[in-house]
């Protein structure tokens, strides 16, 4: 028990003059704890992301169990409170819709209540950037504890992905290779777990992305969410929060941007999505950190790809846990970081993770053995892309980095849908599909729509592959050659927004360029004719962000939330 009371933040709420003090122990006592259980005790706040809406966080009811029992052992006292929760499969038109609302819901339950510190519990795409924007900005005390993979699918003896392989899988399906009933038999393969993503999608980006900021204990992003060391984690994470309150450490004091250079060379190294490029941004402007685009690929630059799991790999996360985990491609990756960074443990990253065994160097390579030289996010610029835009060059077609061809262009989602299965449709291996209205106004809410699937048509000649560009994101269980976040986005009058239909695109990922072929001349006789479409929405949340919402180079975050 803390010997001083009155050092506690939640004291202001139990022990006080006013009348609320009383009441709110009576309150507190109606829920069946003793005054001795709770009054002095350091308060923990567990915000659980938990929905039956979201697949990805179903099992974080247990694993909220686990947190509260190492609160009790470390002399703490555990508050379970929901927020809201973003399910990435079923809500529509997006969830980064609501990555903002999910944050300032996390933020302002936080600054309510009287706590004292954290223990957040996310896994989704959305809900760990999220509660981190949220967790920097309230900057109480905070540990996450991240749900953890999926276990791997398995179809007819192979080892299957969620997301990547179920979109090969998909387009077998709708080109005639495979029946009903074999798809329907795929569905019950494809994901037998609870937990997220099971390749280097967003999900699983993420939450390397949390422990890579120090944000989490050694080993938690890795660890399968079925696997009961996952429980034993969240056990000693509630332990660990109680102590972080005594030491008063705060998510300001680890994530600084040097923690945050470690992130980024961190997911370069896994090959991760390409979504971490927004959502650090994010997370960062929250803190008053300023990430730019060229933070991105200088770090690129210099960092190899060392992580062999899909999609621009081989293998799947439960066999990167077998081989170390993140741990073990920090270890490798070591000269590359800031060591010496804070985290939530009490130590620094580099005596976290300075003994980490590899059991695998075929799924976590080192620095003198990379899969690629380089990292998997390159940033490029040009007249289609003022502000920016991104590649994954890892999970691209090699040949096509560097092209020149003629637009197809699809003015909106339902349009592209209906196109794409065209046996007429004007396109061949040498076209560049071109998306508009996909981005934060124009989708709304920068949904994931930038890997254009491929025309049936093409797919039956066997073509697998074409450049692909938008102003939207896509799934970081994605791949192929697809340039995507273009900014400023083409709904607000980008220069995207004036391509047509046999413009010639040029892709110079070696100048770092996306271009339409037109002299400056045309492109602002365009510009000048471009008319605006009505926006999506004129009341409400959606307002809201429509009102508010940054460019993808700048985060997607409101623009009143950062300091």
């Amino acid at each position: 028990m803390d010997s001083n009371p009155k050092k506690l933040r939640s004291q202001t709420w139990f022990d006080s003059l006013e009348y609320y003090s009383f009441a709110r122990r009576a309150y507190i006592r109606s829920e069946g704890l003793s005054r001795q259980s709770f009054f002095g005790k350091p308060v923990i706040g567990i915000c659980n992301s938990w929905s039956e809406l979201n697949h990805c966080n179903i099992h974080l009811r247990t694993v909220a169990e686990a947190v509260k029992r190492g609160v009790w052992q470390a002399g703490g006292v555990p508050f379970e409170f929901p927020t809201i929760s973003l399910g990435e499969v079923f809500m529509r038109p997006t969830t980064m819709l609501f990555r903002n609302l999910m944050a300032m819901d996390v933020e302002e339950s936080i600054r309510a209540n009287p706590l004292d510190g954290v223990v957040l519990l996310c896994g989704c795409d959305k809900t760990t950037p999220a509660q981190l924007m949220g967790a920097a900005s309230a900057d109480l005390p905070s540990i996450f504890v991240t749900g953890g993979p999926m276990l791997s699918g398995d179809y007819k003896g192979k080892k299957t992905g969620s997301g990547t392989d179920m979109r090969k899988i998909f387009d077998l399906y709708r080109t005639g290779q495979m029946t009903d009933e074999e798809l329907c038999e795929f569905e019950g393969c494809a994901a037998r777990s609870h937990g997220h993503c099971m390749v280097m999608g967003t999900a699983s980006t993420m939450t390397s992305i949390a422990e890579a900021l120090g944000m989490t204990l050694t080993g938690c992003a890795s660890i399968p969410a079925p696997d009961s060391r996952r429980l034993a984690m969240a056990e000693m994470s509630g332990r660990r929060i109680v102590e972080m309150v005594r030491e008063d450490l705060r998510p300001s004091q680890i994530m600084t941007r040097e923690a945050f250079e470690n992130a980024i060379t961190v997911s370069m190294a896994l090959g991760g999505s390409t979504n971490a490029v927004v959502h650090l941004t994010a997370i960062a402007g929250r803190l008053g950190i300023q990430l730019t685009l060229e933070d991105f690929h200088r770090i690129s630059l210099k960092t190899p790809y060392l992580t062999n799991v899909k999609p621009s790999g081989d293998y799947l996360m439960e066999d990167f846990f077998y081989a170390g985990g993140l741990p073990a491609l920090i270890r490798n990756i070591l000269p590359l970081l800031h060591g010496h960074c804070p985290t939530v443990t009490g130590r620094t990253l580099a005596e976290n993770t300075g003994d980490a065994p590899c059991y695998d160097a075929n799924i976590i390579r080192s620095l003198d053995n990379p899969l690629n030289s380089e990292g998997g996010t390159f940033v490029l610029y040009g007249n289609l892309a003022p502000d920016g835009a991104v590649i994954k060059h890892t999970a691209a077609s090699q040949h096509l980095l560097q092209h020149r061809g003629p637009a197809h262009v699809f003015t909106n989602h339902d349009q592209m849908l209906a196109d794409l299965l065209r046996d007429d449709l004007p396109v061949d291996e040498n076209t560049v599909l071109v998306l508009k209205n996909a981005g934060p106004h124009g989708g709304p809410g920068f949904p994931e729509w930038g890997q254009i699937p491929m025309p049936a048509k093409l797919l039956k000649r066997g073509i697998k592959d074409v450049v692909r560009i938008s102003d939207s994101r896509m799934s970081g269980t994605s791949y192929g050659t697809v340039v995507l976040h273009i900014s400023p986005e083409s709904a607000i009058g980008g220069p995207l927004a004036i391509v047509e239909t046999g413009d010639e695109i040029i892709l110079d990922t070696k100048g770092r360029r996306i271009d339409v072929n037109l002299p400056e001349e045309e492109i602002a006789r365009r510009l000048r004719n471009f008319v605006r479409p009505k926006p999506h929405y004129t009341r409400g949340y959606g307002k809201l962000f429509l009102d508010h919402v940054t460019q993808a180079h700048l985060g997607c975050d409101f623009d009143f939330l950062q300091p």
